[in-house]
């Protein structure tokens, strides 16, 4: 765990060397992935039975229930829920539906002084396919994050890759897909089924959008399938940057810190805080904390290896820059007026204000949504919504008199770059 003070000399050569610390996949991964989606892209079926078999201990036969979860199964699931999962799945459900109502654009269609007729169209994907990780990473909140905003856009077919180890099924992810109301989910994982949906197999037709989060592999074959589909963005380990005064209660940051780094080795959680004290008591209970989590020995690698002190004398004046060159996943503002300092933050996935606004609420319930871009892509990429699942189609409309108004500066542009054709094709419409 590092710990760099704001004062000392070498302050700004260690938080830029934290900065770029991209802590993502290696060459090795990036080449695995290129001749997966190759074997893929040539053998589709006869490559997952393979793959599946020899990463998931799982094996894709003639019986359709071994490439394919039924809806049946899936209702089954929801309905065997206890009383109390069920009422959170469902909360979860309506509070995420309800946020990404509002996202829905307009269409616009209007005419400009020159009565052109202009405006734009709004539509959705045919089809979006939904990844959801399996073994250490079987998350029914992420199947919610990601299928409901789809949903909402008004996607006609919703495909769902999940893996299954041995055979196992999350029964809460089915329970999930059962109030999402997934079309298919397929028991195909890794980055051969992110290349199954993106070419389509035999068995599997393909979609336009693919989104969700996934190990290493599954994040690099979204990246190189980009543009053969289109893609939420490409995700890297889960970070959380926390800025704190003095007054919070280090238990409740300490448990914050934490909450990124029991997802992954390589999670980064980072504290700001102006008094070196409590910079102390934070990371005396991060201790006491991670003993007793199940997950410790994650948490506390990541927190070893990649955690963070930072402790600066003018929270207010140099939180928000060191937060800004972050561009953190998650920003925690546990300060006494988090909206003053919101206001100078323009780099980050998500925001928390205040003491009593835990990321861990951001993850399930409150509402936006958690997949987020990493890896200092919130410099200019944003969370998923509702328009990753759309597109806009512009239209232009004129009548002669239109045409005869700007016409003219069309066809001398056209002229300008070298292109007599389209020139002409103003041109001749004129005469």
């Amino acid at each position: 765990m590092k710990r760099l003070y704001s004062t000392d000399a070498g302050f700004e050569q260690q938080f830029t060397r934290m900065v770029n610390d991209r802590r993502e996949s290696d060459e090795s991964v990036a080449q695995d992935v290129q001749e997966i989606l190759r074997e893929v892209r040539r053998d589709g079926d006869n490559t997952l039975r393979n793959l599946t078999m020899r990463f998931d201990k799982h094996a894709l036969t003639d019986d359709p229930s071994s490439w394919r979860i039924g809806k049946d199964q899936c209702a089954a699931a929801y309905n065997d829920l206890a009383s109390e999962a069920k009422t959170a799945l469902n909360l979860a459900a309506d509070r995420i539906r309800a946020y990404h109502e509002g996202q829905l654009p307009q269409d616009r269609d209007y005419r400009d002084d020159a009565n052109v007729r202009l405006g734009a169209r709004w539509s959705p994907v045919e089809a979006a396919g939904l990844y959801v990780p399996g073994g250490r990473a079987a998350y029914p909140s992420s199947l919610l994050m990601n299928a409901i905003p789809a949903k909402v856009a008004g996607v006609d077919r919703l495909v769902v890759a999940t893996p299954t180890p041995k055979g196992e099924i999350n029964a809460l992810v089915l329970a999930a897909a059962h109030l999402c109301e997934i079309d298919e989910i397929w028991r195909i994982g890794g980055a051969q089924a992110i290349a199954a949906l993106a070419y389509g197999t035999d068995s599997i037709d393909p979609v336009d959008v693919i989104t969700g989060p996934g190990n290493a592999w599954v994040a690099e074959a979204k990246r190189q399938l980009y543009g053969v589909v289109g893609i939420d963005m490409v995700a890297g380990p889960s970070e959380i940057l926390v800025i704190s005064d003095n007054q919070s209660d280090p238990d409740w940051v300490a448990a914050d810190l934490l909450s990124q780094a029991e997802h992954d080795p390589t999670s980064q959680s980072i504290l700001i805080t102006d008094d070196a004290e409590f910079a102390e008591m934070v990371e005396d209970a991060v201790d006491v904390l991670c003993a007793q989590l199940e997950t410790r020995g994650v948490a506390r690698k990541s927190w070893d290896d990649y955690g963070a002190l930072v402790v600066v004398e003018d929270l207010v004046r140099e939180a928000p820059a060191l937060a800004n060159r972050l561009a953190a996943e998650h920003v925690e503002l546990m300060v006494a007026d988090p909206d003053t300092m919101f206001a100078d933050i323009r780099h980050a996935g998500s925001v928390f204000l205040g003491r009593h606004t835990p990321e861990a609420v951001g993850d399930y319930v409150a509402g936006p949504n958690h997949v987020l871009p990493t890896g200092r892509r919130a410099r200019f990429a944003s969370g998923l919504s509702v328009l990753d699942f759309m597109k806009r189609t512009s239209f232009i409309e004129m009548d002669e008199a239109g045409l005869r108004e700007i016409g003219p500066a069309a066809a001398t542009l056209a002229e300008i770059e070298g292109l007599p054709a389209h020139a002409a094709s103003v041109k001749v419409r004129l005469k």
